[in-house]
């Protein structure tokens, strides 16, 4: 299936007081940029087809891709000034880079690529700022079997709040940690069919257009995942993922432990 990427937003959660002007999936997580995990996870279950949807720091993505050393997280031999590589990255990847605009909302992006899905009936997609280990595979499998239109991934609520039930006249009746309640939160890893496109309007948004009404229906799939999942979507979040790699804990790299994946 193909995997479109949105790539276009401004990030702003993600700047710092120097007014960063990197855009939030070219920030850097080890030795490669957040969108480079993410599409990595990706290919490692055997889809290798993506669409970029571009629009803020369009030119830096385009960048990373037309300068692409493989060399810098690959095993190679140097001989006479000739590299010969040991491993590759992305020789297998096809890319396509698509301008959706400066200030659409993520509905719209995705109808500005929708030609580019072809007559594909079911496609993935993402928020390109979220790194999980939820075995895409099996979230294929799921969401086949329920027959809905669509489906995204649900994690716990990550947040460390809590909830407080308080009466009209301020009597606090009971304090609740956020993640003890039986709720849980969209995370940003979706299965689609192009039937979505029958229900998204121009300048829509995908959560609230799409998969609101199909939830409305009972035609939307949650896939429930309880293990690693982690939102890059503030600067001190990226810190914190990029501060972990650098100790070796990185359980979103499903590619360094385990057998690729060939969808069937």
């Amino acid at each position: 299936m193909k995997v479109v990427l949105f790539c276009g937003g401004y990030g702003m959660r993600m700047r710092n007081d120097r007014h960063d002007e990197i855009p939030k999936p070219m920030q850097m997580v080890g030795p490669r940029p957040l969108l480079w995990h993410i599409m990595k996870y990706y290919a490692h279950y055997g889809h290798t087809e993506f669409i970029l949807c571009l629009g803020y720091g369009a030119t830096k993505i385009k960048e990373f891709f037309l300068d692409y050393h493989e060399e810098q997280s690959n095993d190679f031999v140097m001989h006479d000034n000739r590299i010969e590589m040991l491993h590759t990255d992305i020789s297998d990847w096809s890319i396509t880079f698509v301008d959706t605009g400066l200030e659409s909302a993520i509905g719209e992006r995705l109808r500005r690529v929708r030609d580019h899905l072809g007559g594909d009936p079911f496609f993935l997609a993402n928020y390109a700022d979220v790194l999980t280990d939820a075995p895409l595979d099996r979230m294929i499998e799921r969401y086949h079997e329920s027959g809905a239109a669509a489906s995204m991934l649900v994690v716990p609520p990550q947040s460390s709040f809590h909830c407080v039930n308080v009466a009209d006249n301020g009597e606090i009746k009971e304090i609740i940690p956020v993640g003890n309640l039986p709720i849980f939160e969209n995370g940003g890893y979706f299965v689609l069919s192009q039937e979505i496109f029958d229900l998204l309007p121009p300048g829509g948004d995908l959560v609230a257009d799409v998969c609101g009404t199909l939830a409305g229906q009972g035609r939307l799939f949650g896939y429930r995942h309880d293990g690693f999942w982690k939102p890059a979507d503030t600067f001190k979040e990226r810190a914190e993922l990029d501060d972990n790699y650098a100790r070796g804990l990185h359980p979103w790299t499903v590619w360094e432990s385990e057998q690729s994946v060939v969808p069937s």
